[in-house]
């Protein structure tokens, strides 16, 4: 008995610090740089990105810095949407990686961990997933 109270009591801080990965957060609108091209840090880690809501301009050139915090579980960033010149899939490191597209068609796409462990929820089903808003 004592044994189960103490895994229960361990893993309430590790829930309670997920909750507050995944709560809303506002949209980032992107920033255009003297390069021309629009701008946006990402960070990622356990089950988040931040921002989860990020807002870009059709037709104009983005630059995605990504990063992880650093840790053990590996994760991906990758937005399907080939109709709107978006097709990216790749895997992040605590070492920058920079993700460059043109996004040719307005709307609201998603972007997500595609990690999954075996018999476990899905990195995105975790929470690790946002919206890429792409505006005239």
């Amino acid at each position: 008995m004592r044994l189960y109270l103490f895994c229960l009591l361990s893993c309430v801080p590790l829930l309670s610090a997920h909750a507050q990965e995944t709560t809303p957060q506002p949209p980032v609108k992107a920033t255009i740089g003297a390069d021309g091209k629009q701008h946006v840090n990402i960070l990622g880690g356990s089950y988040f990105f931040k921002p989860n809501h990020i807002i870009v301009k059709v037709n104009v050139p983005v630059e995605l810095s990504v990063r992880l915090e650093p840790g053990m579980v590996p994760h991906t960033l990758v937005i399907q949407a080939p109709e709107a010149g978006m097709v990216i899939d790749s895997k992040l490191s605590s070492d920058t990686t920079v993700l460059t597209f043109t996004p040719t068609a307005t709307g609201k796409y998603t972007f997500l961990c595609k990690n999954k462990l075996l018999f476990f929820k899905s990195h995105q089903d975790k929470g690790m997933h946002g919206i890429l808003e792409v505006v005239p």
